[in-house]
């Protein structure tokens, strides 16, 4: 007698054979996706599709800061930094007296990045003349400033989010103590050194740091990228600059008007003081006139567009003009090196005798954001709760003011903000899952 585990023939393990064979395909197939995901859901089908619209990413996470004690993560790989250092000694020792050829490097500008510096310029300008009416004009729309911290909320009540970590914050249970904010608060450009020459003189050292003034980066990027400023004058060279053993040689002239400081306008002719002043002072009357009569919508919508192209023109100067930044503070300097002013008090400072730790830069470091917390009805009057926290979006304090005041939601926000989660009320948060 033979039974399920005595079969000895070929024959009849034929059968089998062909049942185990069928299990195998059924197994090899993929599995249908669950009745119960949403439609957007954070992981793809198992098809191997691609993923419909609905099915994409939907929420993208304000970049966490970073521990105090870390330092910040490179930009660049330190393995691709180490090879070029290695291709640059190299080349050094090859050729030890060379010719620089390509702009920054040899003290020219970089042709077809002057008029975006220029733009950058005239955008950070009206960045900030309309932050200045919409958070001090007429119909302002109130911004709040942590006493203790940096925490900025935009919006006529402050939010009971507890998130404070300054003096005393654990007697006041990471509560909030808010007061009026400003236009600072609202849009943060850090200050760097001006370089008279950049090329020539790279950096600053720690005795001349009471003689060397001091300016917002983005203003000095533009500055080197090819912007006059009266104020900070800049050598400007017609000839590239030589580099021998590593150091940089000019044997440009002196005379020659190029390698001068950038001259001051000239003055205007006496025998036209009038007519110059007459065409200043229309031209004044009619912008004036034209910011009258443009609308808060319109406005928050101009401003936010410049905040947007100011952002995106630094980031094309910074591929050229190198910017780096301290790994453990915030401290920004514009140039081909950092400044050896002792000034760091962050962490592992002692090591470094207050010098900072130099890294590329992003632009985030050179235009900072200030999340914020986004208000769905800013009308409604009540304020954020703790509870209900994780509901809540976040975006830069510039687009959260400018949606407030009527600006559309640029595209790249949209997942940040969470427009469309409808957070519960603050009794029925425990009944959400």
């Amino acid at each position: 007698m033979q039974g399920i585990f005595g079969v000895r023939s070929r024959a009849s393990l034929a059968p089998l054979r062909a049942i185990f064979a069928r299990q195998r395909v059924v197994w090899a197939e993929p599995l249908p996706p669950p009745v119960s995901a949403g439609l957007r859901c954070l992981h793809v089908g198992r098809g191997g599709g691609e993923p419909e619209e609905d099915e994409a990413v939907p929420y993208a996470d304000v970049p966490r800061p970073g521990r105090r004690w870390e330092r910040k993560p490179y930009v660049t790989p330190m393995k691709v930094l180490i090879r070029r250092a290695k291709e640059e000694r190299q080349a050094r020792r090859e050729n030890p007296c060379r010719v620089l050829e390509h702009p920054p490097d040899n003290g020219l500008l970089v042709p077809h990045l002057v008029d975006v510096a220029h733009r950058v310029h005239a955008a950070r300008e009206r960045v900030l003349h309309g932050l200045t009416r919409l958070v001090e004009g007429e119909n302002a729309i109130p911004v709040k400033r942590c006493r203790f911290c940096p925490e900025v909320h935009v919006g006529r009540v402050g939010h009971e989010i507890r998130t404070c970590e300054g003096r005393d914050s654990g007697a006041r249970n990471s509560l909030h103590v808010w007061r009026p904010g400003t236009v600072r608060d609202v849009v943060g450009f850090p200050y760097c050194y001006h370089l008279f020459d950049r090329v020539g003189k790279p950096r600053v050292v720690h005795k001349e740091k009471y003689d060397v003034p001091r300016l917002p980066a983005i203003l000095e990027l533009c500055i080197q990228a090819g912007v006059d400023v009266e104020r900070y004058p800049t050598k400007r060279r017609a000839r590239p600059v030589y580099s021998i053993e590593g150091r940089i040689a000019d044997f440009e002239p002196d005379e020659s008007g190029s390698s001068e400081a950038t001259a001051c306008p000239p003055l205007p002719s006496p025998a036209a003081p009038a007519a110059i002043c007459s065409a200043s002072t229309s031209a004044s009357t009619e912008q004036e006139e034209e910011e009258e009569e443009i609308a808060v919508p319109e406005l928050a919508s101009r401003t936010l567009q410049s905040w947007l192209d100011m952002r995106l023109g630094a980031a094309r100067l910074m591929k050229k003009y190198s910017v780096h930044t301290c790994g453990y503070c915030p401290e920004v300097q514009v140039g081909p090196k950092g400044h050896k002013v002792r000034m760091c008090k962050a962490t592992k400072h002692q090591q470094r005798d207050g010098q900072h730790a130099w890294q590329e830069a992003t632009v985030d470091d050179l235009v900072r954001p200030s999340y914020v917390w986004h208000v769905a009805d800013p009308g409604d009057g009540s304020p954020l709760a703790n509870e209900l926290k994780r509901y809540y979006g976040k975006a830069p304090a510039v687009v959260e003011l400018c949606v407030q005041a009527g600006a559309p939601v640029p595209p790249a926000y949209r997942s940040m903000m969470r427009l469309d989660v409808v957070p519960p009320a603050r009794d029925e948060h425990d009944l959400v899952a």
